[in-house]
């Protein structure tokens, strides 16, 4: 594991770009930085509190502002242009199949979608409460999102139809969630230390992580087949196969606080700490 340290400001989410570059937020610093691995990172202020970030359809990056309730746009030249999403505490992003990308709106219990030219078109929950947390396409040609409050993941189609399913573990807290390698999707469940499985017809399995404290925050699929794992209170990184076997590994720096994490351009993971670096992690 190498640390590649990127400043002050608190990394909290990281994707790879279309232009061969990780690209990160600076949660506490306003900022979104660029770093080609190997280089030297590059930062473009881009408004209050930018969290989760992911590539758009269209060759620029997209990323939520949590605390100035917009969705912001990135050009891979740092061209900034932001839309206002009134009250909405945005969190999650992520690229639909149908050429938007749609986000979950936490304040107002609706999951949004942006168009390319800024039109956002927001869908109601079925109830208040419910927290809608990370999102991210499914293989059903559907968005799956998690309700943190709710306890349970639920599913959004095309056409603006939702779909609840409840958890079984009470009160487990998800919050990441990922198409996996198996046609199923994958969640971590920060309040009760586990990763869980939901098919596309809604069949849940979960898997109790070893250290069930470690507050699991973020899960992406892995070059390897792997599901990958960040546990912010762990201070590690884990593993988990389509079969429920973990690896984990500590990061080196007591108190890194893991968040975010994706497959970076050099085929390796990629982690975003918020003591103030990235850290690439090779498969073994």
């Amino acid at each position: 594991m190498r640390k590649y340290p990127v400043g002050d400001g608190g990394p909290y989410a990281i994707t790879t770009g279309p232009d061969g570059a990780l690209w990160f937020t600076l949660v506490h610093g306003g900022r979104v930085g660029r770093l080609v691995p190997g280089g030297e990172p590059v930062f473009h202020p881009v408004g209050d509190g930018p969290t989760v970030i992911t590539a758009g359809p269209d060759g620029a990056l997209w990323f939520t502002e949590f605390k100035g309730h917009r969705i912001g746009r990135i050009t891979t030249s740092g061209q900034v242009t932001g839309f206002e999403v009134p009250g909405a505490a945005p969190f999650g992003i992520t690229a639909g199949p149908d050429g938007a990308l749609w986000f979950t709106a936490t304040a107002t219990d609706r999951i949004g979608r942006i168009t390319t030219a800024g039109e956002i078109t927001e869908i109601p929950l079925p109830a208040a409460g419910m927290f809608p947390s990370a999102i991210a396409a499914g293989p059903d040609g559907a968005l799956w999102f998690t309700l943190n409050q709710a306890n349970a993941i639920g599913r959004v189609g095309t056409d603006h139809t939702i779909t609840v399913f409840e958890l079984p573990t009470e009160q487990a807290g998800p919050v990441g969630i990922t198409a996996g390698p198996d046609g199923a999707m994958w969640f971590v469940e920060i309040l009760a230390g586990q990763a869980g499985r939901i098919t596309t017809s809604g069949e849940i399995t979960e898997f109790p992580l070893p250290d069930r404290a470690g507050r699991p925050h973020a899960i992406t699929t892995g070059p390897d087949g792997r599901l990958w794992i960040t546990e912010w209170a762990g201070n590690r990184i884990s593993s988990i196969t389509t079969d429920g076997t973990v690896t984990s590994e500590d990061l080196p720096t007591p108190a890194s606080e893991p968040h975010g994490i994706t497959t970076g351009p050099d085929g390796a993971l990629w982690t975003a700490l918020e003591i103030g670096a990235l850290a690439r992690i090779s498969p073994a």
